[in-house]
């Protein structure tokens, strides 16, 4: 492994427990370079309660590549409440991020980064995200981000001589496909709870994913004015 783009989630509780996840990805490509001792919890296999829209072929993947990547993190949350607070300290190579909140808030980004970049085809999508990691986003900086994203992304496949799409449709058809994987991956997170903080804290990701599309168009006008020396 050579130089990986890395991100620390830590995470202090009031009674003085602390959690220390380092999350390792490839720098060129943003692959999660997952966890290489231990066998997965057995709700990590793909065959378990599987995603309806899931592409990959089970004769060639044992697990849920989210799911095998997730293992360990959701036994760490698996008896924690959604009520208890926790400081969340995030640092990167750039910054460090810092906030007290309850254990799903805190929760929440790191699942979303370990869900984009496990090799879930359905999920690759919002992986350039990750490399400008934003923890504790508000809705409107996430549709920002989101629609950003979105337009590179179809900026560089003009450039390429691809077809590209312009409007915010194929951002939509992005989460419609998204939060088919969050309702039906909160399954397995039911087979793993043991109380609730993992579940909501993937709820709070899908309120997100279901938010983002509905809001998009009327909160890009609401920050039209902001552009006016491009308009003009």
């Amino acid at each position: 492994m050579s130089n990986p783009f890395k991100v620390v989630y830590n995470y202090r509780f009031d009674n003085g427990d602390e959690k220390v996840f380092d999350i390792l990805l490839e720098r060129g490509t943003l692959t999660m370079i997952g966890p290489k001792a231990g066998v997965p919890a057995v709700w990590a296999r793909l065959g378990f309660n599987r995603c309806s829209n899931c592409p990959l072929d089970a004769r060639s993947h044992d697990w849920c590549p989210v799911a095998a990547n997730l293992s360990g993190i959701i036994e760490s949350f698996q008896q924690r409440s959604s009520l208890e607070r926790v400081r969340v300290t995030v640092t990167v190579e750039e910054r460090t991020y810092s906030k007290a909140t309850t254990v799903p808030h805190g929760l929440s980004p790191l699942l979303g980064i370990i869900m984009t970049t496990s090799g879930c085809p359905v999920m690759d999508p919002l992986k350039p995200m990750v490399r400008y990691h934003l923890p504790f986003a508000s809705l409107e900086e996430t549709v920002f981000r989101m629609v950003s994203m979105y337009l590179v992304g179809q900026f560089l496949r003009n450039n390429e001589g691809k077809s590209a799409e312009w409007s915010l449709a194929g951002l939509a058809r992005i989460y419609e496909e998204v939060t088919k994987v969050n309702k039906d991956f909160s399954r397995r997170m039911h087979a793993a709870a043991e109380n609730d903080a993992n579940v909501n804290a993937l709820v709070n990701l899908d309120v997100f994913a279901i938010m983002v599309p509905r809001v998009a168009e009327d909160m890009l006008q609401q920050i039209k004015p902001y552009f006016s020396a491009h308009l003009t």
